[in-house]
């Protein structure tokens, strides 16, 4: 039993013991991969150790993602270790954006063999211009009329992407597109970024710092109405944008730099990526989700226009397709307002606003919320508030007459229709009084592509067919009435329209 005497150990030798077990416990490191293999640095690379900021709820980050996003441009080597990856991107040059599967088996069952929607958008990375973003893209349009942000790339004319099914670019949201894809085939996406970071600086005297952007992927499954509205999955990544050949001139720079620095300097520092992967991120705010309507691009093709009979009685016309006003109720809960702040664009104040109901944000003077949100966002809040509408900049009416009504409705002698016939007209609201506003419009009322309208013509004196352009369409009277017609076009699958 003389193996059960312990004598006391003071804290001295206990201590001595373990340091002397932990060496020797680290005597092998490295010795088979040969000197220099064990660096320090490499371990506190590992994604345990680093401390990166997450707006993800901790039971998702470590999950693994139904889809990746792959965006075919290499990533900076000046970025330090903890930071997040920049890409530099060349303006009006197409990259591609690889949309890859990423489920396991069994996951997600109900989009196997279905369609999802992406919307891509580049948005600015920096707080402080999220919070004057309208503003800045007002600005940006009213310098290069006619331009876009963000387009699918093409090459001479001819669409580059892979697997994309009905791409949408609203003319009122300069810095989106959307399509369809099929998760489970091959899908390339290729895009085209047209404003430079240098465009949004605050002082352009040369030399100056470009702004960084995102890129950013939302992309969302069909509910029980066959609407893409379910959210699935999101990420992003920080670029800067600039003018031709300058991405590439700035990337050598980078990386002449880098070969210039000390080899424990160089430790501090990423490897440049020949691609860069899209990190998970929250769903982008601004994104309305609940849509009253299928979105009009979103449909199967119809041989003809849907439209009602052209005849039907003045006290029971259709609603026209407008957006439904979003007033908030003084009956909304703190939830329900803070969803109400991110459909309107006030997500950067959801944290100042989190206990507060419907009731509690109605009962704010406008003082009250121009001192909380500044005069420019708190302005726009106090009128969203108060449901303040801003009157539309031309309204015209609208109405498809059918073929069975033109040939069987009564007529006079003189061969006037009978006086007793009603027409139902549509309304319709334009705020940019441009051409392809129009063409969006209409396609919305007839609930079809937009890519399916070719062309609007507008009948002129003895009966000639008028292009329509931005500036016809400036110079109509308000609430002009017009009679469509539609016509075939024998080259493609679309249809002119034509207004009488």
């Amino acid at each position: 039993m003389a193996w059960a005497l312990k004598l006391p150990l003071t804290d001295e030798v206990i201590e001595s013991g373990l340091v002397q077990d932990f060496d020797a416990s680290l005597s092998g490191i490295g010795q088979e991969l040969g000197a220099g293999a064990y660096s320090m640095s490499d371990v506190l690379a590992l994604p345990i150790f680093k401390q990166e900021e997450s707006n993800l709820p901790p039971e998702t980050e470590n999950k693994i993602l139904p889809f990746q996003y792959v965006l075919c441009a290499p990533t900076s080597p000046a970025i330090k270790l903890h930071d997040e990856t920049l890409t530099y991107l060349n303006q009006g040059q197409s990259y591609e954006i690889r949309m890859l599967d990423n489920r396991k088996i069994g996951e997600l069952p109900e989009i196997t063999g279905k369609m999802v929607k992406s919307i891509i958008r580049v948005v600015f990375h920096d707080r402080r211009l999220q919070y004057t973003e309208h503003q800045q893209l007002e600005g940006w349009r009213w310098n290069r009329p006619g331009d876009r942000i963000l387009d699918l790339g093409t090459d001479q004319d001819i669409p580059m992407s892979v697997g994309i099914i009905d791409p949408r670019a609203n003319p009122t949201q300069l810095n989106t597109v959307e399509f369809l894809w099929d998760p489970s085939k091959r899908t390339s996406v290729f895009i085209q970024v047209h404003c430079i970071s240098t465009e949004f600086t605050m002082r352009k005297h040369g030399g100056e710092k470009g702004v960084p952007f995102r890129i950013q992927i939302d992309t969302f499954k069909e509910n029980e109405s066959e609407e893409y509205t379910e959210h699935v999955h999101s990420a992003s990544c920080q670029v800067k944008v600039f003018k031709p050949k300058g991405a590439d001139r700035k990337q050598k720079t980078d990386r002449e730099k880098m070969e210039k620095r000390a080899p424990q300097e160089k430790e501090k520092y990423q490897p440049s990526y020949e691609t860069t992967i899209l990190t998970e991120c929250s769903p982008w705010p601004e994104v309305t989700y609940v849509s009253n309507s299928p979105s009009p691009g979103f449909n199967s093709t119809h041989n003809s226009f849907p439209v009602a009979e052209g005849n039907g009685s003045p006290s029971h016309q259709p609603e026209p397709v407008v957006q439904v006003a979003d007033n908030l109720l003084p009956t909304a809960t703190p939830q329900d307002a803070q969803q109400w702040l991110h459909r309107n664009r006030f997500s950067p104040f959801c944290r100042l606003f989190t206990n507060f109901s419907g009731a509690d944000l109605l009962k704010l003077t406008r003082e009250d919320v121009i001192q909380i949100c500044g005069p420019a966002d708190g302005i726009r809040l106090f009128n969203a508030l108060k449901g303040r509408v801003v009157c539309p900049r031309l309204t015209i009416y609208v109405c498809q007459e059918s073929q069975q009504a033109r040939e069987h409705q009564p007529k006079h002698e003189n061969g006037d229709a009978a006086a007793n016939t009603f027409f139902v007209y549509h309304a319709i609201y334009l705020e940019e009084l441009a051409a392809s506003e129009l063409a969006e419009k209409l396609a919305q009322l007839f609930n079809i592509s937009p890519r399916q309208i070719n062309q609007i013509f507008k009948q002129g004196p003895t009966g000639i067919h008028v292009l329509v352009s931005d500036e016809m369409i400036q110079n109509f009277q308000d609430e002009v009435c017009f009679v469509l017609d539609t016509m075939k076009d024998n080259t493609s699958d679309g249809y002119h329209i034509i207004l009488k």
